[in-house]
Order: C-alpha cells, then sequence, then structure tokens
C-alpha cells in the first residue's frame, strides 16, 4: 500500500487533513504531532474510521521527545510519551508506530555514547510496552545531521542490540548516509515500515520521488518482495501525489 505523511498536516484540524488525503491515498501515516497528535484524536479517530475506507499507521511524536536524553525527567517523559502514544494506537486499533531513536547534545562533548546507552534502555522499556499492547514499533534511521543517533546501519544495529524491534527503513535518510544498499542488505527481514522520499544526498530534503539522484529502480528492485506500506514523506500534498503516481510507475516496472 501506498500512503503518505507530512509533517505540516500537524498545523491543521485532523478532520480536514482526513477528508484531504482519502481523495488521493488509501493509507495515512499520522504525524502524532500538535492538532493530529493521536491522544487528542482517539474518540473522534473510532467514530469516524468507518466511514473511510483507508488504513493507518502513526509516526511518534518528534518535537521536544528526545528518548536519550541525558536529563532523567525528560527521557522518562520522552519515553512514557511514546508509550501514551502505543496505548493509543492500541485503542485506534493502529498496529504499526514508527519512533525516532533519540538526538545526542550538540553543547556537550563526549557525551555520544552516554546517549545511545540511555536510547537502547528506552528502546527495550518501550519493546517491552509494546509487546503488551500487541503493537509494533519500527525504529527509523536518520539522516546525515549532527546529533542525530542512527544514522549508519552500525549505528542502528547497535540501537536495537538484543532486542525484536523492527525497522523503518527511510530511504532518503539512507541516501544522505550513502547507505541504501547496506540497510537493505543488514536489515531486510526485520523492516516494517519504508518511509520514501527524494534528495541529491546532501540534506534530507524530502524532495517529490524523481526529483533528486536516487536511483529508485534500483532501491525498489532490492526491496522486491517487501509486502508493507511505502510511506511518502512529503512537504506537500501536491508533491506527495506527483510522487504517487511516479512511484506506482516504478512497482509496476
Amino acid at each position: 500500500m501506498i500512503g503518505v505523511s507530512c509533517t505540516q498536516f500537524a498545523v491543521t484540524d485532523p478532520d480536514t487533513i482526513w477528508e484531504e488525503v482519502s481523495k488521493h491515498f488509501g493509507h495515512w501515516e499520522i504525524f502524532s504531532e500538535w492538532k493530529n497528535e493521536v491522544s487528542k484524536m482517539v474518540g473522534s479517530f473510532n467514530e469516524k474510521k468507518a466511514s473511510y475506507n483507508m488504513t493507518y499507521s502513526i509516526h511518534a511524536p518528534i518535537t521536544d521527545v528526545n528518548i536519550a536524553a541525558l536529563n532523567d525527567r525528560i527521557r522518562e517523559a520522552a519515553v512514557e510519551d511514546m508509550i501514551k502514544t502505543m496505548e493509543c494506537a492500541s485503542r485506534m486499533e493502529i498496529e504499526t508506530i514508527t519512533v525516532h531513536p533519540g538526538i545526542y547534545s550538540m553543547v556537550l562533548s563526549d557525551v555520544k555514547e552516554e546517549s545511545i546507552a540511555h536510547a537502547k534502555r528506552s528502546l527495550k522499556i518501550m519493546e517491552k510496552a509494546a509487546d503488551n499492547l500487541g503493537v509494533t514499533l519500527a525504529v527509523e534511521n536518520m539522516p546525515s545531521f549532527m546529533i542525530m543517533l542512527g544514522q549508519t546501519p552500525d549505528e542502528l544495529s547497535h540501537l536495537i542490540d538484543r532486542t525484536d524491534l523492527k525497522i523503518c527503513f527511510d530511504i532518503g535518510h539512507a541516501n544522505t548516509t550513502g547507505c541504501i544498499d547496506e540497510f537493505i542488505d543488514r536489515f531486510w527481514g526485520r523492516i516494517a515500515n519504508i518511509h520514501i522520499h527524494d534528495n541529491f544526498g546532501d540534506k534530507d530534503s524530502h524532495m517529490t520521488i524523481g526529483d533528486g539522484n536516487i536511483d529508485f529502480v534500483k532501491v525498489l528492485s532490492k526491496l522486491k518482495g517487501y509486502k508493507g506500506n511505502y510511506i511518502i514523506e512529503a512537504k506537500s500534498m501536491a508533491s506527495a501525489v506527483e510522487s504517487k503516481k511516479r512511484l506506482e510507475k516504478l512497482l509496476s516496472l
């Protein structure tokens, strides 16, 4: 299934977004922020979802949330927020939730390893909660950007070591680290969700598919056999719709 997600949807009433998404897509990955925060949507979502022939997933909050935080209170609050998101997903009968692995300090030197250790402990707590709630957590690989954890296959593998957590493979992010093939080879059996968008490898620009330098024919060929969702992460609905048209053609090859 080809779905859509957009950070800018969060500034608009969810009913408006729902109507717009349903015109073009059969799947909506809800970016759980501000007006689209799932804890605010549970009741109305369950009342209205039968009116739409759609499926859903959730992208957990990332604003003001850091499961790798050095500050214990902030980290514990972040994990609590992740569990709250999982509880909402369970009540909404949504299975897959994509999460970010956290960030380390851009001010303090020599703290990255400590942040990684905190992230690993947080992810294990979150995995236990996900198992109890019957939802699937997919940890997303991050783009090449200072302070972000989980940018390379080795980094992501270390973060989820000794867990059964799944992966959200972000093709655009992997292009910025030059690791597309390695991510697919390393995590093929654990990919539960895919984010797809384009860039030129220099920054995470979330361009329309085909407007950057990613060789999607090659990438999709390596992903042949994947049965999950392709979530177009776009900057606008117009870009998402165009990306969908191009992706459908690519998948038909």
